[in-house]
């Protein structure tokens, strides 16, 4: 495991451990809101609880924000699952290795018929996700993926277990854009009660591999918590303060946060989210595009039709459509392998597009041109 600088991990660490959400004043919410470069303090100000009763002038000020730097502009993407073999034991994901599940591994065969149908339905950016095993989808099998979706899509990003510099680099070289990793908590001490086993267990490691990622060349990543795995707001916080942090170090990235709450899962659909309800998660999104505003926010399948699209119209920039958490399913073929977790949104990508020309939003397929 490759050892970088470790000035951001450790910046964002201290930022998770020193903010106190209890702290903050209604004047300090109120400055934040007038704020038009928020500082990191008064973004700690706007995820407190403090904060939740000036809901509705949070959403107007990210709308304008949002406004202000992508105009009316929502981009769609879709999500592939390749495989579902995974070493770590996660016990709040589907594809934890000592879940029961039915496992699969998709073949280039099948995964170039997958990408076909996806690309039929008008689509132009994928992300590319395997269970995290190396043994089962090492990384000349990724690289492999990827060089087939850049034969039918434009945007090209993986959401795969963390590698080294090189090995991002091989898979940008292979067509890859964009790296996202999930950190699930900031909080180091319950993150070994909530990963018993696996590579995963590595706390630091996963915490820097977007910043491997950039120095192996990749253009953007991405970031997230899963919000209810532990104090949302504190996790949310330190999320911020990672892409942040990163943005500073590497003004070229281009940087994505998503903001996905847990979902029930297959042989345990007691798993959902501590405390997070919508009007918690509309806060934290609103809170990230002031703080952000250069940010995409992207807004899963995991949430209800009806609020990702009222999300779309105030602060999130991206949107997911014709989602299938399982091994295949984008084909007339069965699915081969089971779903990482149950989604709230099943519609298709037409019916997204239709969602999104109604609030009078430009759906975008691409904004990327190689020459």
């Amino acid at each position: 495991m490759e050892q970088i600088n470790p000035e951001i991990k450790n910046k964002v660490i201290a930022a998770y451990n020193s903010y106190n959400l209890d702290k903050y004043t209604e004047k300090d919410v109120i400055n934040a809101l007038k704020a038009d470069i928020l500082t990191p303090d008064d973004f700690g100000a706007l995820l407190s609880p403090t904060a939740l009763p000036f809901l509705e002038q949070m959403a107007k000020r990210a709308r304008e924000k949002k406004r202000q730097f992508f105009g009316d502009n929502v981009y769609i993407f879709t999500p592939i699952y390749i495989s579902n073999y995974c070493e770590n034991y996660c016990i709040y994901c589907g594809f934890n290795c000592h879940n029961k599940i039915r496992r699969a591994k998709l073949d280039y065969n099948a995964i170039e018929k997958e990408m076909q149908a996806i690309s039929k339905t008008g689509l132009e950016e994928i992300l590319i996700l395997t269970g995290e095993s190396r043994n089962m989808s090492d990384v000349e099998y990724i690289g492999k993926a990827c060089e087939i979706a850049r034969k039918y899509f434009k945007m090209v990003g993986i959401e795969v277990y963390p590698m080294n510099s090189d090995e991002y680099a091989y898979l940008h070289k292979c067509g890859a854009d964009y790296v996202t990793v999930f950190q699930e908590t900031y909080n180091s001490d319950k993150y070994e009660t909530l990963h018993l086993a696996g590579h995963k267990r590595i706390f630091p490691y996963r915490i820097e591999a977007q910043e491997r990622a950039l120095i192996g060349g990749m253009r953007g990543v991405a970031f997230a918590a899963l919000l209810g795995l532990d104090d949302f707001r504190k996790d949310a916080f330190a999320t911020g303060m990672h892409a942040y942090l990163l943005q500073k170090k590497y003004p070229h990235a281009e940087i994505s946060i998503s903001c996905p709450r847990l979902r029930p899962i297959i042989n345990n659909d007691k798993i959902n989210p501590k405390d997070v309800h919508e009007r918690q998660l509309l806060q934290i999104m609103c809170a990230y595009r002031m703080f952000l505003p250069f940010a995409n926010i992207t807004i899963s399948t995991r949430e209800r039709a009806g609020f990702r699209d009222n999300v779309i119209n105030i602060c999130a920039t991206k949107i997911s459509a014709g989602v299938s958490t399982g091994i295949g399913g984008h084909t007339d073929e069965a699915e081969q392998g089971d779903d990482q977790f149950e989604i709230a949104d099943t519609r298709t990508v037409d019916e997204v597009l239709k969602a999104i020309c109604e609030q009078g939003l430009q759906p975008v397929m691409n904004d990327y041109v190689y020459v």
